[in-house]
């Protein structure tokens, strides 16, 4: 198969580089660094290969979509733009046959976002089992190594002379307008999004997900091994598996999955207040792993071709 990387030299692109290069089934296209922002060189390699793979910025990536006019071409795009565009697939196949039966050759399809993941991961099936309304107000708290800033905050986070206040860890968007609420909202059914806090700090890759529960928001008679078995039942690999003593002496270290392309979910806490947890890295099942893995299931390959899993 012939792949084309738009986009090659962004953390995400040089991920799935990573885990492409050395596969006999894959041919990998690249453009010259001259060529790289022509447009008529971009386009002649989007609409030359069997799937392109777009790590690029929003805008750049819906300009790449424009230029694709080969119908043959699977698109997977790894930005925010096209999560929630009616056309385009979530590249998330454990949510369902539905998703996984739409990845096929030719389809659109939009990898989740990081934080997005591990929340969709562990609400939707919750809802699907009747367990959680869709009307329940949600927090979600996602903490997360600095290499889900891309390039420029690599370099901030590695600059020798850096602000002493990077060492801490940092809250962000604020303003609960972070862009991956949209699909946080509708891939799990959700009414309203969460209240998201999500976190910075000083350390590569790898990221927790945690969502609270009280016990009066769910249905009467739920536990938590009530949602232990949900999971256990919905999550069986190879990539995202349910992991029943996820701790290390009562404690979860957010780079465990560093370089991996696994997603553990955990349920921990008692019969009034519960704690679900996805725990994987933001540059594995949260971005380029998601994507080889999308790749695979379209090509016919073994789903797990590539991946690096625990």
């Amino acid at each position: 198969m012939k792949v084309f990387i738009d986009g090659a030299g962004g953390t995400t692109g040089l991920r799935i580089r990573e885990r492409l290069a050395s596969r006999p089934d894959v041919q990998l296209l690249s453009l010259p660094p001259e060529a790289a922002k022509d447009p008529s060189e971009r386009k002649k390699a989007l609409n030359g290969c069997d799937a392109a793979l777009l790590c690029l910025p929003d805008a750049a990536a819906v300009e790449a979509v424009s230029m694709v006019e080969n119908p043959s071409v699977t698109v997977l795009d790894t930005s925010t733009a096209h999560r929630t565009k009616p056309g385009w697939t979530y590249g998330f196949p454990e949510l369902g046959p539905e998703f996984r039966g739409a990845m096929r050759p030719g389809a659109r399809i939009a990898v989740p976002g990081c934080h997005a993941s591990g929340f969709i991961a562990l609400v939707r099936p919750l809802i699907d089992a009747g367990v959680l309304p869709p009307s329940a107000p949600l927090v979600c708290q996602s903490l997360s190594g600095y290499s889900g800033g891309g390039k420029a905050m690599i370099a901030q986070y590695e600059d020798p002379e850096r602000d002493p206040l990077l060492s801490s860890p940092r809250h962000y968007a604020l303003g609960q307008n972070h862009k991956h609420l949209p699909e946080m909202r509708a891939y799990t059914g959700l009414e309203s999004p969460p209240a998201f806090m999500p976190v910075i700090a000083d350390y590569y890759s790898g990221m927790i997900v945690t969502v609270p529960l009280f016990s009066h928001m769910l249905a009467d008679g739920t536990t938590p091994d009530t949602l232990r078995e949900i999971y256990r039942r919905k999550y069986t690999g190879p990539v995202v598996v349910y992991n029943d003593k996820p701790d290390e002496d009562g404690c979860l270290a957010a780079l465990k999955l560093s370089g991996k392309d696994t997603m553990e979910i955990s349920v921990a806490g008692n019969g009034e207040r519960m704690l679900l947890i996805a725990r994987y890295d933001n540059l594995g099942k949260g971005a380029s792993g998601a994507a080889v893995q999308c790749l695979n299931i379209v090509s016919g390959a073994p789903e797990t071709a590539g991946l690096d899993l625990v």
